[in-house]
């Protein structure tokens, strides 16, 4: 059964096909992925990324061979990825300005 990773500390520079080629030593890798910045219009990533690995197995020896491994310069912290949490609608900063003005 497939296994996500989460993969952090990774270069700004760092491409996807990097994460890939890396992670394959560890086994066969079913999709990499690094976030990359919105806010930023140069392609930026923010310093972040997941791998999927094809099993349990093969994600725990990434973890083994990887976490706190030096690419490009940077040490990365490898472990299984937690799932994603539920952000509440509307957003914005403070719960949307609310307590402010208050005399």
């Amino acid at each position: 059964m497939e296994k996500k990773l989460y993969v952090g500390g990774l270069n700004y520079e760092t491409t996807k096909e990097t994460v890939e080629e890396l992670f394959a030593q560890a086994g066969t890798v079913e999709d990499a992925a690094i976030i990359m910045d919105r806010e930023r219009n140069d392609n930026h990533s923010k310093g972040f990324g997941f791998v999927t690995m094809a099993t349990e197995e093969e994600a725990k020896k990434a973890i083994e061979m990887f976490n706190g491994y030096e690419l490009e310069g940077r040490k990365l912290i490898v472990n299984e990825a937690r799932p994603r949490e539920e952000r509440p609608a509307g957003g914005g900063y403070n719960g949307g300005g609310q307590g402010r003005g208050r005399y």
